[in-house]
């Protein structure tokens, strides 16, 4: 399929903007079959929007992990872990756990 040049114009800002057709074989060879609708400016705005709020969009955007204050049972340090210990199993701090960890094969 021949692709040519074309001038599209923006949804939002109505800007006209370029769409090239080395961009409407991308869009074609990934299954696309509507032309985009906004330039690039808008689409980087819309996307850094999309991605700043929530927690959808990455793992930027996840909230803080809780961590629990715990002592270690091998070495007796103190520490964090990212999990609420129920107390049925032991604790160890990153130090200990690594050099417990069983070998992968």
């Amino acid at each position: 399929m021949s692709f040519q040049n074309r001038t599209l114009t923006c949804a939002d800002c109505g800007t006209p903007f370029d769409f090239t057709a080395e961009e409407q074989e991308f869009h074609a060879n990934k299954g696309f079959t509507n032309d985009p609708k906004r330039c690039m400016s808008c689409r980087q705005a819309r996307k850094a929007e999309r991605d700043g709020g929530g927690y959808g969009g990455g793992f930027g955007s996840r909230p803080p992990r809780e961590m629990h204050a715990v002592v270690c049972a091998e070495c007796g340090k103190d520490t964090e872990v990212p999990f609420k210990p129920t107390g049925d199993r032991p604790v160890y701090c990153s130090d200990c756990f690594n050099k417990n960890k069983p070998a992968r094969y």
